[in-house]
């Protein structure tokens, strides 16, 4: 077979096995109700205000929640060829790194629409305040959710204060002021660790409190429910 009849021949095989991926992906989204015809494009520079850009978060969790997902109609090769060189994210997230939240699914959102950054107890340090600045000052972001989320393990561990291994215990500290408001009841505890992390970036960061006093972005806490997928804001 000459160079030229094998390229040929490749090419068929990747239409073929577009074509195919393409109507699952087409069946999947009929049996949910989703229009494929017209998928969103978000970035940051659509003129996004910061109380359109955290509307944009809640509605994409309310698809979520209702198995009526959007984000499986972009064209991921597209996507990725659009953000090799750069990112224009609308919004960032601050998430525990708990495996059952997975932040973009969770919001509907695709490649490049979010700046997540994550951390067990979803507590801010000086790597999760500079990570966020940059979202903020570079990126332009609009909104900056501090998400907690149910049954968590960092917190239920601080407010018990076994003995683990490691530096696990570093985190305890960070989490140690929600507990002492909490009463002892843990969804208490991790409602109240959201709050504090998102008022700890507003007060910690002259970026973020900066660009938040100028109304050009807006900080929030809420909490991630893991039985329903439904993210509440506090």
């Amino acid at each position: 077979m000459t160079d030229h009849a094998s390229n040929h021949s490749g090419i068929g095989r990747r239409q073929l096995l577009q074509t195919v991926l393409s109507g699952a992906v087409l069946g999947a989204a009929t049996q949910v109700g989703i229009d494929l015809a017209s998928p969103r494009t978000l970035h940051a520079q659509t003129g996004f205000s910061p109380d359109e850009a955290l509307h944009e978060l809640l509605a994409g969790n309310q698809r979520f929640a209702t198995n009526q997902l959007t984000s499986i109609a972009h064209d991921l090769i597209i996507m990725k060829e659009r953000t090799v060189n750069k990112q224009e994210p609308f919004a960032a997230v601050l998430a525990c790194a708990d495996s059952r939240i997975p932040v973009e699914l969770v919001f509907d959102q695709t490649i490049g629409h979010i700046f997540v950054t994550r951390v067990a107890g979803n507590v801010v340090t000086p790597e999760i305040v500079a990570s966020l600045e940059f979202g903020v000052a570079v990126l332009g972001i609009k909104a900056l959710l501090v998400i907690g989320h149910s049954s968590c393990g960092a917190v239920r561990a601080a407010m018990t204060t076994d003995t683990v291994p490691g530096q696990i215990s570093v985190l305890y500290q960070r989490i140690h002021p929600a507990i002492e408001k909490s009463g002892g009841n843990i969804d208490k505890a991790i409602q109240a660790n959201a709050r504090i992390q998102a008022e700890l970036l507003r007060a910690s960061s002259t970026v973020i409190r900066e660009t938040t006093k100028a109304g050009k972005l807006r900080v929030e806490s809420a909490v991630y429910d893991l039985a329903t997928g439904k993210v509440g804001l506090i």
